[in-house]
């Protein structure tokens, strides 16, 4: 603000000198034409006693004639003035008794012809004959008035006789000089002329630089109307036909004829410019438009109209022409046209000098320095006037441009603040400010480009209570929690070792970014981290941690998904997605955190295949079920047949418990596990065509206990098959039950009371409370796999099946032992008080045809349990 202050100051003082200037010269201008006003005394006679005669047109007569003539009249304006008129023109002077008298000037240069005649004792003693019409060095004198020098050698009577011809206006201001005298005050004169051409032609050129500097019209508009009348001045003066053209009167004639509308012209167009009249009056643009018209018109006139005709034509036109000039000026001013004020005053000057030349060229004022030199006067005033306005036109131009361009800065800065606004907005989340989604991946993409060499772990941090705390509490309570706790996720992550801000400033620091309202993320150096285990720890139970809200403690079960980079994914959207993926897995949910792994990833493209394939596989029945047997350990009597889901056209690309997973993650487990009921009783019905009554468990997905209808479905398929009651087993796994505790152990007790036998599986895998189990209406116990695989060689787990099976009978429960593939550990599970087995030992799963191969085989061999059993596998 400061600078601009100083720079409006110091161009306010370049402005003032400018008008300091531009005073002085026009004083000194003024001064100069002060001093070329004649003082007229003993050396001079100004207007001398004249008698005049005119003589019409045609008619001939002589000096010697005339000077007897009684028709000569006393001339009562002391100037001889008589406009445009055709006649001829006698002027009679007597020479007064002065010797030092000795030079006629008629200072009118626009005289066709004038003959000057001497008379001395009414003799004719010397003839000149000179005029505009004649070269200019037929003059007696070269100058630009008519100078007629004489000399009276004794005292006799003088006196001087002048015929005056004229098409132009006929005035013939005369005045007797001492020549000595004369030439002093010319040389005055023609430095007052140079002084005003100098101040013309000065201004000419300096906008013609500024018009090529700057390629504004106005500029070269002035040039030209300045030009014209510093053409129509010389020519009035005489000082063109001097200078220019002395040898060619013709062109003198014509140039006067023709300045006088181009002056008009280009100062109509000069001034339609200057006062922008084409925004401010639609009007007066059109009015002077005509004038340019009309006076154009007039000029291409002079070159068919004799010069009288022509020279009054445009004449007359120029006096209207240079009203309406003086007009708009004020017109415009009163509308608020500041550039108006300036015009005003100048083409006021320049009319009133234009119109003062003009009444005198018409008669209408006498010869004076005033109406003589109106013109000169009004159009020096005039191009001072302009030239100051112009001057301030280019000062208020420059500072106009520079308040334009300060406010194009500003208005920049204002449009480069709203758009780092915007670009803020676009990359921050409004409600937590924290870098959202866009910005974490071209920061994560910009950190693996840069350094392709590390290891990066991306984690996720899916916020599985958000939804029923917005339910409890309301969006606005629930957004000031999640902004609490994007704070506080924030700072645990900042302490964490090898934690990568993902911006970072010196107003702010986020490590974490928000993906949508449930999920946020963040990225750390994977070998800086797995080294403080403790730290990593720390920072998970700190954010699993509750938000304090208004005294409540607020769970949001946080749970943390990670992948990592390269071995995950090599770019962001690929590693958020399967960190996203790891936070919804099974583990993260047990454990609060999980590691991306690819064989349980769901929503892979092939995944995506494979469900739609599985789909189609349903419809058209091309799954299979395998049976496996279980036999007692105590009579060696196979007591039942497990049913395992296979899909043969995927049995190289899918293992059996994957294809569950896929459905239970799709929704498509509700119509395959009702699938594998009913394949299932087939396969029981057709066991007990081929004579063998034996049970069969199905497994059955922790899903379908939340499935409201399924209890009822059982019902209903049960009551369908009547002699398979209580021979279907439907097996849980341990784990999956403590999904939703409540809500399956309803299912079970339901289905329990519809006589179908429970059986849990994996048992001794999970995390499920023993107080819950004992609530189970279930029958059987099947020890996991993990258990019995390293039974013969891990003693903590031989203490463990023990317990396990001492625990099971206590609670009522029968034992099975999964995935026995040796004799050795089938003895020690006998030895154990084991009731069953099931495994590799006994026979890998069967189609159903190959199933009852094995059960006739098996009858045939029983007394040499288990050593045949063996020999089955």
């Amino acid at each position: 603000m400061r600078g601009h202050t100083r720079n409006h100051n110091e161009n306010k003082k370049r402005y003032c000198v400018i008008l300091t200037h531009w005073s002085r010269l026009c004083a000194t201008l003024l001064l100069l034409f002060a001093i070329a006003q004649p003082g007229w005394g003993a050396d001079v006679v100004k207007s001398p006693q004249t008698s005049y005669l005119t003589v019409p047109p045609g008619t001939e007569t002589s000096a010697s004639e005339l000077l007897t003539s009684s028709q000569w009249q006393p001339l009562a304006d002391r100037s001889p003035n008589f406009g445009y008129i055709p006649d001829t023109l006698w002027l009679k002077l007597p020479v007064p008794d002065q010797p030092n008298l000795n030079l006629l000037e008629i200072s009118y240069s626009h005289l066709d012809q004038i003959r000057f005649f001497l008379i001395e004792n009414g003799t004719v003693v010397r003839t000149v004959t000179t005029g505009d019409k004649f070269p200019f060095q037929q003059r007696p004198i070269l100058h630009r008035h008519f100078l007629f020098p004489f000399e009276r050698p004794n005292d006799a009577d003088y006196e001087i006789l002048l015929e005056v011809r004229s098409s132009g206006a006929m005035q013939v201001p005369l005045t007797l000089w001492n020549d000595q005298s004369f030439f002093e005050g010319s040389f005055i004169e023609d430095q007052v002329h140079a002084v005003y051409y100098g101040i013309l032609i000065t201004a000419i050129l300096f906008n013609l630089f500024v018009f090529v500097a700057l390629r504004e019209r106005v500029y070269l508009l002035y040039v030209l109307s300045t030009l014209s009348y510093l053409l129509l001045i010389a020519t009035l003066n005489g000082i063109s036909f001097q200078v220019l053209w002395p040898t060619s009167p013709d062109i003198q004639n014509r140039a006067m004829l023709l300045s006088v509308p181009a002056a008009m012209i280009f100062t109509l167009w000069f001034s339609q410019a200057f006062l922008n009249l084409g925004n401010t009056s639609i009007a007066l643009k059109r009015t002077l438009a005509l004038a340019m018209a009309v006076n154009a018109a007039a000029g291409l006139a002079t070159f068919v109209a004799d010069y009288n005709t022509a020279i009054r034509l445009v004449v007359a036109l120029s006096i209207p022409t240079n009203l309406v000039l003086t007009l708009i000026g004020p017109q415009q001013w009163l509308r608020g046209n500041r550039q108006a004020a300036y015009y005003s005053l100048a083409w006021g000057a320049l009319t009133l000098g234009t119109a003062i030349t003009a009444a005198n060229k018409y008669g209408l004022l006498p010869n004076n320095f005033v109406t003589v030199y109106g013109m000169q006067i009004g159009s020096a005033v005039q191009a001072v006037l302009l030239a100051m306005a112009l001057a301030v036109r280019i000062f208020q131009e420059r500072q106009n441009k520079v308040e334009a361009r300060e406010a194009e800065l500003r208005a920049m800065a204002a449009r480069r603040s709203a758009e780092l606004k915007l670009m803020d907005h676009a990359l921050h989340n409004p409600l937590t400010g924290l870098p959202n989604r866009s910005s974490f991946e071209m920061m994560l993409n910009d950190l693996m480009m840069r350094s392709p060499e590390k290891r990066y772990a991306i984690t996720v941090i899916h916020l599985y209570n958000q939804d029923s705390v917005t339910k409890t509490l309301g969006h606005r309570n629930s957004d000031h929690i999640l902004a609490l706790a994007s704070k506080h996720y924030n700072a645990a992550i900042r302490n964490l070792p090898g934690a990568i801000a993902t911006e970072l400033t010196d107003e702010r620091s986020y490590f974490l970014t928000f993906l949508d309202p449930q999920t946020f993320a963040f990225v750390v150096d994977a070998q800086v981290t797995r080294k403080t285990p403790r730290e990593v720890v720390r920072t998970l139970e700190d954010i699993r941690y509750p938000i304090d809200y208004l005294g409540m403690q607020v769970p949001l079960d946080a749970r943390l998904g990670v992948a990592v980079f390269p071995d995950h994914g090599a770019d962001a959207n690929t590693l958020i997605r399967r960190a996203a993926i790891a936070a919804g897995s099974e583990r993260a949910k047990e454990r609060g955190m999980a590691y991306y792994k690819p064989s349980r990833d769901s929503f892979s493209a092939d995944r995506l295949t494979i469900v739609s394939e599985l789909r189609q596989a349903l419809i058209n029945n091309s799954l299979a079920l395998y049976l496996q047997p279980k036999v007692s350990l105590t009579s060696g009597e196979v007591v039942g047949m497990e049913a395992l889901i296979r899909w043969p056209e995927k049995q190289s690309q899918l293992r059996p418990d994957e294809v569950i997973d896929i459905a239970e993650q799709t929704g498509l487990i509700k119509p395959l596990t009702r699938w594998v009921l009913e394949q299932a009783l087939a396969m029981r019905s057709g066991l007990l065509e081929h004579g063998w009554n034996i049970g069969i468990a199905v497994n059955i997905s922790p899903n379908n206990l939340r499935e409201p209808d399924f209890p009822s479905y059982v019902q209903r398929l049960m009551r369908s098959f009547p002699k398979h009651q209580g021979r279907i087993t439907f097996e849980v796994t341990e784990t999956s039950m403590m999904q939703d505790p409540a809500n399956s152990l309803t299912a079970l007790k339901q289905l329990n009371a519809n006589g179908i036998p429970v059986s849990i599986d994996d048992f001794g895998s999970g995390y499920s409370s023993l107080s819950y189990i004992k609530q189970l209406p279930a029958r059987e116990i099947k020890i996991d796999r993990s258990l019995i695989t390293e039974l013969t060689t891990r003693a903590e787990d031989r203490v463990i099946v023990q317990t396990s099976i001492d625990m099971c009978h206590s609670l009522g429960y029968s034992v099975v032992a999964e995935g026995v593939e040796d004799e050795h550990t089938a003895q020690l599970l006998r030895d154990m008080g084991c009731d069953m087995i099931q495994g590799f030992l006994l026979s890998r799963p069967l189609p159903f045809n190959d199933a009852l191969d094995w059960l006739r085989q098996s009858a045939s061999q029983m007394s040499e349990f288990p050593e045949v059993l063996a020999n089955q596998r």
